[in-house]
Order: C-alpha cells, then sequence, then structure tokens
C-alpha cells in the first residue's frame, strides 16, 4: 500500500510539473554584423576551408571565395536543416542564425576564387 501511494504522490508531482509554463527561451546578444564582426565568423571557416575561403591545393574540401551568394545561402541552410550530408558542417551551420549566414555568404562571394 505504501508503494502504491507513493506511486500516486510521484505521478501527482509530474502531472504538477506538466502544466507549469516552460522556461522562457534565453535572449541572446544580436549578431554582430559589422564588417569586422562577419570576418570574425567568415574566420571560424579557415580551419577547413583555408584563408579566404580557399582550401589548400588538391584539398577534397569547396572552396567558398567567388562562389555565388545566394548559393553558399542554400548550401548553408541546407546544412543547418540536416538535408545535405556531413561530417561537422551540419553543426557548425546550425550554430549560426539566417543573417549571420547571409552576411557570410556575402563576405565569400565578393573574395576573389
Amino acid at each position: 500500500m505504501r508503494w502504491l501511494l507513493a506511486g500516486l504522490a510521484v505521478l501527482g508531482s509530474a502531472a504538477a510539473l506538466a502544466q507549469q509554463a516552460a522556461a522562457p527561451a534565453p535572449a541572446f546578444a544580436p549578431p554582430n554584423l559589422t564588417p569586422a564582426g562577419v570576418r570574425d565568423l567568415a574566420a571560424n571557416c579557415a580551419a577547413c576551408h583555408g584563408t579566404a575561403g580557399r582550401p589548400a591545393p588538391g584539398s577534397p574540401l569547396a572552396s567558398l571565395a567567388g562562389r555565388p551568394r545566394d548559393e553558399l545561402v542554400q548550401i548553408l541552410g541546407q546544412f543547418k536543416a540536416g538535408q545535405r550530408p556531413a561530417t561537422l558542417m551540419h553543426q557548425v551551420a546550425k550554430g549560426y542564425s539566417d543573417a549571420e549566414i547571409g552576411a557570410i555568404a556575402e563576405h565569400f562571394s565578393r573574395l576573389p576564387r
């Protein structure tokens, strides 16, 4: 009987917790989309895609420099949504807002191939 009462108490507590409103989402600082901020965001790509968006010769990684902005936005969006196969990029892309993705894509599109 004690086990039954204890189980009912746990269920009652769980039901009460389930009815509480969820905590609000944390407020993050707005993205730094100044020219310097965008360069800092794009610098994160250098480890794999090379400085200035140009990987080492013979690398299997894609060059980002000079590619059309809309193409880069589309590809990053596909990584972010898990629609494009990746080993790492799907996690990286999830860390950027749509505004940051657009700014990074614009940055690389303006660089010479």
